[in-house]
């Protein structure tokens, strides 16, 4: 099929995320291997975002390949009710893998659902009801987690979930908790300890944090900041929830990004990375208190795919690919090399406001005038960007342009020469955005 039939049939007959479809322009892709996507005719696109900071091993792996054809062959299928093979193994790897007492665990089909059962999950070990949620956040697009999430996203689907109270961000949008990262963590935990006040502590079942809030900036919380909000909620037996769905599996230079912070969350919800989404599967990994309070009360969650044995096989193949080949490391050590790169931009363009990454999960943000303003206001847009995203499409490199800010998130095995070759596209592209600079 050729890009314009392929295009034409989707545009007629299916709808997309977040787009009136009508207006969409999306790239025809036939195949895609290593950090390359490639269109029907032939063109090539390097991955610079991971599709949705997801392919983290890069795509078409011939491990995971394998693991899924494997187990295609021997069991597709089981009802959740049932003890597997690649269950068991899954399990007992991630228990091995993840930090602390993160032992047990309930499988979904993506970060959404995750996040929805530990919803359900906090509210029923506690007996509390109420969650407090960041504003400068997403959890995902079904109800609960819509409602959890702070960005404009929200809106059309309000009032929501009941129950949700939320708070700002150590790093909010245009407010300031102060200048260094002592005074913002101080600031900050202050102000929400007094909300927490305000709403009950005997209420608050939760918080649902993204460890490294993703699509609303790359925002890696400051020094200190996970450790005291962690002693915080424990002075009241409210619960942490470390959203990973997005910033796990290496993409911070660190398996998990709380490990930055030195603490353990009381659950950990992740997809993403977990299959390299290959296939669909989320995870909500439990301390072991909370998994041994549903050995002995029901947990009142479950679906069709539950633990889908499929989806099992890639996971575990996918997740000791990052292992074994050392992709955490490689995403810490080519972190390095991306801020080089983006410290080099913002000495060149006059249209940088600031950039930032830790490990590979980063962006450069874009602003309107030497006063420093945001190009794109909150929630907004400005015509530059479509220009922008259409020069990088046409130069071969497919991001995520996200308000005010490019998107660099290449799966965890760029090279230092793809990684050059990424930044010299972006170099020329961002010449459109200083051409609209107002002085």
């Amino acid at each position: 099929m050729g890009s314009r039939e392929m295009i034409d049939a989707c545009m007629q007959h299916s709808l997309f995320s977040w787009s009136a479809t009508g207006k969409v322009d999306p790239i025809p892709i036939a195949r895609a291997e290593g950090i390359y996507l490639y269109g029907p005719e032939g063109q090539r696109w390097i991955d610079f975002n991971s599709q949705l900071m997801s392919v983290n091993i890069g795509h078409a792996h011939p491990k995971v390949v394998q693991a899924i054809q494997e187990q295609a062959a021997t069991l597709a299928y089981a009802y959740p009710g049932m003890a597997t093979e690649i269950r068991a193994r899954l399990s007992l790897r991630l228990a091995e893998l993840l930090p602390g007492n993160l032992n047990t665990f309930f499988y979904t089909l993506g970060g959404a659902e995750a996040n929805e059962n530990a919803i359900k999950a906090v509210r029923l070990y506690t007996g509390r009801h109420k969650i407090l949620a960041r504003y400068r956040s997403y959890h995902g697009a079904t109800n609960g987690a819509i409602s959890l999430t702070g960005d404009p996203r929200r809106w059309p689907t309000e009032p929501g979930m009941p129950g949700v109270v939320r708070v700002m961000d150590p790093r909010p949008y245009e407010f300031s908790f102060g200048s260094t990262d002592e005074e913002i963590v101080a600031n900050n935990l202050t102000y929400l300890e007094e909300v927490i006040q305000y709403e009950g502590p005997k209420n608050i079942a939760a918080m649902f944090i993204e460890t490294v809030t993703g699509t609303n900036g790359i925002l890696p919380p400051p020094k200190g900041y996970l450790k005291g909000l962690k002693t915080l909620l424990e002075k009241y037996g409210i619960l942490l929830v470390c959203d990973e769905v997005m910033c796990g599996w290496g993409r911070t230079g660190k398996l998990f990004a709380f490990e930055h912070g030195d603490i353990v969350p009381d659950i950990c919800t992740m997809a993403k990375g977990l299959t390299s989404s290959y296939l669909p599967l989320g995870v909500m990994a439990v301390s072991d208190p909370i998994a041994n309070h549903f050995r002995e009360n029901v947990f009142w969650g479950g679906l069709t795919y539950n633990a889908h044995p499929l989806c099992m096989a890639c996971a575990l193949a996918a997740v000791n690919v990052i292992v074994e080949e050392k992709l955490v490391e490689n995403s810490a050590r080519m972190g390095d090399v991306m801020h080089k790169h983006m410290e080099r931009l913002a000495a060149k363009h006059r249209c940088v406001r600031e950039h930032r990454n830790i490990g590979l999960f980063g962006l450069i943000e874009l602003r309107k005038n030497s006063a420093g303003e945001r190009l794109v206001p909150y929630g907004g847009s400005h015509p530059v960007m479509g220009k922008l995203g259409k020069f990088l499409k046409d130069n071969g490199l497919f991001t995520v342009l996200q308000w005010s800010t490019v998107m660099c998130n290449p799966p965890l095995t760029i090279t230092e020469e793809q990684m050059q070759v990424s930044f010299e596209i972006i170099d020329r592209g961002l010449t459109i955005v200083d051409e609209v600079f107002e002085q």
